[in-house]
């Protein structure tokens, strides 16, 4: 087995913790040894379901989506109750405490803690998200995100990162690892190698990590080097290549092997992670389902070769018993040698003990009482999210002195909210128009989900009254619009999500009419705000006055609101380029 000094960084284990390792250790079967390095998805509170997860497969730790923060709790309680050794309980807690529990916080996004230009803040999420989770019994935080946002196309970063500035991000991170390690929860710094640089996002291919290696040490090494050294527990391990350091560590390296996900490569594992960066924790897979891994190679192949490339920890299944068998396979195949699996073991084993979970399994307190549940989104949590709302909300432009805004001046709006969901009845679209109307505005909101096709001028019958409205919109002179029409908001709720291509904007247009477009831009006044994507003046280049919010939630609207009307003065930061490096936007 691999040395591995587990009274060092960061693990810090004394004398009877080690032992306590070395002696579960020396106890498991091979059976129980491969079922310690899963980490599923957690989809049951069943009791039987729970066993079987614990009792034969043996799984190492468990992941649930937010849920109530009751259930979760005594979800979290039955688990640790069944399992003879202690469960890392992990969570998405990169925005707040509501990453777990529909009642946590709902802090803001990275970028949006980023724009107030002030770590504290960071620190404060970090303390939020993972006391809340603790309170639940949470002991291993998937944050923070660490990648940097250098491609603006890129649909899955943005206002997850704290920015495309490695300083601002290791800044942010190291603040967040703070907190998280005052409420005595493990960190997940991820997605090394670092996404961000890719356009494409790697839950739908394997994406790739392009710098040079002198370009990845000045960017996602300064920063990965520095929390590793600040003692981060674990690291997540994205399906992101990095043929420069694949090549660097092994200059015979195969086009295929260049190209392999740092998941499954043991030129970035132990080579880049281990060795370069000095990281003696817990490495983890990010979601094995992601075709980002699924597609590198057969998943008989791959379940085994992470283990043996490095990764200590598989993250969700397509199927675990299908997994724990592929895995049971490859090592009675020499495929992965007994000594990896053990050195496997033994990291996750220490991690545990560097969170004390060996101790309180004793006490009865992995998971701690009802009445803890009480700090889960306590008001102080709640007053500093809506400190970083107000902080972070950013006026990117202004070229048309826009602002502030005055029912007496602009009385009459036309309300364009872009999403998803087109339904002019949803609640979203109905909280801004209610909120605007509060205001002292008359507000007219676009019905986005009728729209005109070729089809509809060949057959009248086709063309409804809803129909007929656009059609007059479509062709009515420009002096009618402007006499029905003081101010036009477009508010543009794009969120990023897994599984995207794209997140740019589209319009419902008909013969290039621009209808949906801002083709009116230059005859009467335009706002856009932006609730998440923080790029769209990419594609409105001639829209001039400009807000990003960063997030969608309801302390930020707010937030936003006070702002346009000048009740509140904009102090946020961009933590990237918003004109996406076009000098001519």
């Amino acid at each position: 087995m691999s040395e591995i000094d587990m009274g060092a960084k960061p693990f810090f284990l004394d004398g009877e913790a080690q032992r306590w390792v070395l002696d579960i250790l020396n106890s498991m079967s091979l059976e129980q040894k491969c079922g310690q390095v899963f980490c599923p998805m957690g989809f049951s509170s069943d009791t039987e379901t729970l066993r079987h997860l614990t009792k034969e497969i043996g799984v190492g730790g468990l992941m649930y989506r937010a849920d109530a923060a009751e259930r979760i709790q005594k979800t979290h309680r039955k688990l640790q109750e069944l399992s003879e050794i202690p469960l890392l309980l992990a969570a998405n807690t990169e925005a707040g405490g509501d990453g777990l529990a529909w009642e946590g916080t709902s802090f803001g996004k990275p970028m949006a803690v980023a724009a107030t230009d002030d770590p504290e803040n960071g620190y404060r999420m970090g303390l939020t998200a993972c006391s809340e989770g603790a309170a639940l019994g949470l002991n291993w935080s998937f944050a923070p995100i660490v990648d940097i946002n250098y491609d603006f196309h890129n649909p899955i970063t943005n206002v997850r990162t704290f920015g495309n500035d490695p300083e601002k991000v290791l800044a942010f991170a190291s603040q967040y690892l703070k907190g998280a390690d005052e409420s005595g929860v493990a960190v997940a710094i991820k997605h090394f190698p670092g996404d961000g640089v890719d356009e494409r996002d790697q839950h739908i291919l394997t994406s790739v990590n392009s710098f040079s290696t002198e370009e990845w040490d000045k960017t996602y090494g300064y920063v990965y080097k520095n929390l590793i050294d600040q003692g981060a527990k674990t690291v997540m391990v994205g399906h992101i290549a990095q043929p420069a350091y694949v090549k660097a560590q092994n200059e015979n390296a195969s086009r295929e092997e260049r190209l392999r996900p740092a998941s499954l490569s043991p030129e970035l594992l132990g080579g880049l992670l281990r060795k370069k960066l000095g990281f003696n924790g817990l490495i983890s897979t990010d979601a094995t389902p992601m075709v980002g891994f699924t597609s590198a190679m057969k998943r008989s192949e791959a379940i085994p070769q992470a283990i043996a490339a490095g990764c200590d920890m598989i993250l969700f299944n397509k199927s675990l018993e299908e997994d724990y068998r592929y895995l049971l396979d490859g090592v009675k195949n020499g495929r992965v040698s007994e000594e990896r699996l053990d050195e496997a073991v033994l990291r996750i084993l220490a991690t545990k003990a560097s969170l004390n979970l060996h101790k309180k399994k004793k006490e009865g307190t992995l998971v701690p009482g009802k009445e803890s549940l009480r700090i889960v989104g306590c008001k102080e949590h709640k007053t500093w999210a809506k400190k970083v709302a107000d902080k972070s909300v950013t006026l990117v432009r202004d070229e048309q002195k826009l602002l502030p805004l005055s029912p007496k001046k602009y009385k009459r709006v036309y309300l364009n909210v872009i999403q998803k969901d087109m339904n002019p009845e949803n609640d979203y679209v109905q909280k801004w128009k209610g909120k605007l109307e509060k205001e002292g505005f008359e507000v007219t909101v676009r019905n986005r989900s009728v729209s005109i096709s070729v089809e509809d001028f060949a057959d009248p019958s086709r063309m409804t009254e809803e129909k007929g409205r656009l059609m007059h919109e479509m062709y009515r002179s420009v002096a009618e619009m402007k006499a029905d029409y003081d101010l036009y908001i477009y508010i543009c709720n794009m969120e990023n999500a897994s599984n995207n291509t794209t997140l740019r904007l589209n319009w419902n247009v008909c013969f290039g009419l621009g209808d949906d477009a801002p083709w009116f831009s230059a005859e009467i006044p335009v706002l856009m705000i932006s609730t998440a994507y923080p790029f769209h003046l990419f594609d409105v280049p001639m829209i001039k006055t400009y807000i990003n919010s960063y997030s969608g939630n309801e302390i930020f609207i707010d937030a936003t609101i006070d702002k346009i009307m000048g009740r509140s003065a904009f102090t946020g930061v961009s933590p990237v380029d918003a004109l996406c490096g076009k000098d001519y936007i």
